[in-house]
């Protein structure tokens, strides 16, 4: 029989027949291995144990103990023992597809009568009866048309869709868990009992439509979550429970910032509340970009359609762009506009007009631009993803030998702003060319080299997120960790040849010829909408003092003190402070509660000792603890917290 090599992450190679299995392998080497292997990485795919090797390659062996392989089946294996319990439960349910996902899993079924949640529990229980059965998973090869016809027989046409849909030359695997059979990529587990039964928990039903297309039936998705042991999956549902805790839609009813309706689907109604910090945030902005050299902008909403198609986005990004066609008068044609998706083309066109120098260059240009931009119903999400958004914008037109410097200023710039609003860390990922892109693939290397080198430049080595760049050009994300773990992606920087070409925009330089400028695409922030939405869970609603939307309620404990309070109030004002007075006739407990859930941060109590004495009892937000300060001492405190970080 031919012999194979197979070579070890210590270096070391061993000498096997061809067709040895990872199991195999884990067996040769020691007992305790072949009990412990859960698969195998064999030149870089993930392997199931079972799988043959049939030509010289790398190997390394999995255990539990390696978290991301360990994690991948899992979940994996869960997906499948869900779903036979499923069919165990109800046979006549069609079953379609499972897949793994960030902390565990979902399958969609297809069954007439909806499930409720009472049924998760006896899911859970009859998928713990699978797992302690520890039945063997085996996996096969098939013939095409043997598994179209298998599908077929069974009454299982989203399975005969699924086989339609694998490319040829792919192999056909089937996977039984038992007596129970499934189409799947693998890898998995060895047996059923290799999964732990006390480390997941299945989580909800929603509706989803097949692959996506809404003009299928909606199947019903069951979700999962699982860990490799108890522990991890505590960690998680206590993870869970925070994250429900500062939920910004929860929070945004309690403190009457916002609220969105179905007659305009991922649009927010900004109340008072939300409004002062959506302006206060804005207003910080606005100082910033003035004082890092920017001029500010406004562009059109609406724009002729001629406009995109010379831009590249009427081919690359029209699914994402709400088209608005006018019946111009007298037109014998409807004309095509679109809501802008963004404010790049619109830019150029301001760069475009009159002259410009070498001299003018970097010409940094921002705009707090409102944008539209379609997202499918299903992915909208709070003030998170939304399809109306205002983003703090800019365009850098620069010469290429100016990339590196800007580059450069716009990490230290965007480093300062973050710091001011409590995100002293960030990653950094660089995102080269995607699948769909405009330009010439000598211009994408022009553009990735000189971004990459910038950014190393500026210190900074990034992680390398492959296929994500805009479709003009590749680009920087600059990703904030909040108070949980949670990871945003708010900042970006993107290198682009390829507009100022496509739309035709020049300066003269030096030498007297016309020359194309670079763009700089930059935003710090991302949306407002956004970036609020993360500042509130960041802070679980305690938000900064200085862009609180009510700073201060100032509450009478008696009504001799009406007066008073109103007097206090008027003082806080004076010293730019957002005060009010709560004067009803409630008991002080019952107003500090109330405030205490808008997320009020002081609160100020008056009563017959305080106007004696002029003072006030202050009650922190999150403290137990009161104090007695006098009004002059107070107002001055508080006049110092609201002041913007950027003006200290």
């Amino acid at each position: 029989m031919a012999q194979i090599s197979l070579t070890f992450p210590d270096g070391n190679a061993r000498d096997y027949d061809a067709g040895v299995t990872p199991a195999e392998v884990a067996a040769s080497i020691s007992k305790s291995l072949s009990k412990k292997a859960i698969s195998a990485t064999v030149d870089g795919e993930h392997w199931d144990m079972a799988w043959p090797i049939h030509n010289n390659a790398s190997i390394a062996l999995h255990t539990m103990q390696d978290e991301e392989q360990a994690l991948e089946l899992i979940r994996h294996d869960f997906a499948h023992v869900m779903a036979r319990a499923v069919q165990a439960i109800w046979p006549d349910t069609k079953v379609t597809i499972g897949p793994v996902t960030e902390h565990g899993w979902f399958y969609d079924f297809d069954r007439q009568e909806p499930f409720t949640p009472e049924d998760l529990g006896v899911i859970e229980k009859k998928m713990k009866e699978i797992i302690n059965a520890r039945d063997e998973v085996r996996t096969e090869i098939w013939d095409r048309d043997v598994a179209r016809k298998f599908y077929e027989d069974a009454g299982e046409g989203y399975k005969v869709e699924l086989v339609d849909r694998i490319p040829e030359g792919a192999d056909i695997r089937m996977y039984w868990h038992g007596d129970w059979q499934d189409l799947c990529r693998g890898p998995h587990l060895q047996h059923t009992g290799q999964l732990p039964g006390d480390s997941f928990k299945l989580m909800g039903v929603s509706g989803a439509h097949w692959f996506g297309d809404t003009s299928r039936p909606m199947l019903q998705r069951i979700t999962g979550i699982g860990f490799r042991n108890r522990k991890e999956l505590q960690a998680h549902l206590n993870f869970l429970e925070e994250a429900a805790k500062r939920d910004h839609r929860k929070l945004g009813r309690e403190m009457d910032l916002f609220h969105m309706q179905p007659e305009a689907p991922g649009q927010v109604f900004w109340h008072p509340n939300g409004w002062t910090i959506y302006t206060l945030l804005q207003d910080y902005m606005r100082r910033r970009q003035h004082a890092g050299g920017y001029v500010e902008v406004n562009t059109p909403q609406v724009v002729d359609r001629k406009l995109w198609e010379a831009s590249g986005h009427w081919e690359k990004y029209q699914d994402n762009m709400f088209i608005v066609e006018v019946d111009e008068e007298h037109a014998r044609e409807k004309a095509v506009n679109a809501l802008k998706p963004m404010n790049c083309p619109c830019h150029v066109e301001i760069f475009k007009q009159g002259l410009k120098s070498y001299r003018d260059l970097p010409l940094r240009m921002a705009e707090f631009g409102s944008c539209a931009r379609y997202e499918p119903s299903g992915a909208l999400h709070g003030i998170m993803r939304v399809r109306g958004f205002a983003q703090d914008d800019a365009h850098i037109f620069s010469t290429e030998e100016q990339i590196e410097a800007e580059c450069a200023e716009f990490i230290r710039f965007l480093s300062a702003i973050y710091k001011d609003l409590g995100f002293a860390d960030y990653k950094v990922k660089f995102s080269d060319r995607p699948e769909t892109r405009a330009g010439e693939d000598e211009v994408w290397d022009k553009a990735e080299t000189a971004l990459l080198h910038a950014t190393r430049a500026a210190g900074v080595e990034p992680e390398l997120n492959p296929g994500e760049g805009a479709f003009y050009g590749p680009k920087l994300e600059f990703v904030l960790t909040d108070a949980i773990g949670r990871d945003w992606q708010c900042g970006t920087f993107q290198v682009d040849f390829v507009l100022p070409e496509r739309l035709d925009a020049t300066y003269v330089g030096a030498d007297g010829d016309k020359h194309r400028p670079v763009m700089l695409h930059r935003a710090c922030l991302g949306s407002f909408e956004r970036f609020i939405g993360i500042l509130i869970e960041e802070h679980s609603g305690r938000l900064p003092f200085w862009i609180a939307p009510r700073q201060v309620v100032v509450a009478s404990i008696t009504s001799e003190a009406d007066d008073y309070v109103h007097e206090v109030v008027a003082e806080l004002k004076a010293a730019g402070i957002r005060a009010e007075a709560d004067i009803r006739n409630e008991k002080i407990n019952y107003k500090v509660r109330e405030h205490s859930v808008g997320k009020v941060p002081v609160i100020l109590a008056v009563g017959h000792r305080e106007v004696e004495e002029r003072t006030v009892t202050v009650r922190r937000l999150g403290q137990k603890q009161t104090s007695v300060t006098s009004l002059t001492e107070i107002v001055s405190e508080l006049s110092k917290a609201s002041t913007p970080p950027d003006l200290l």
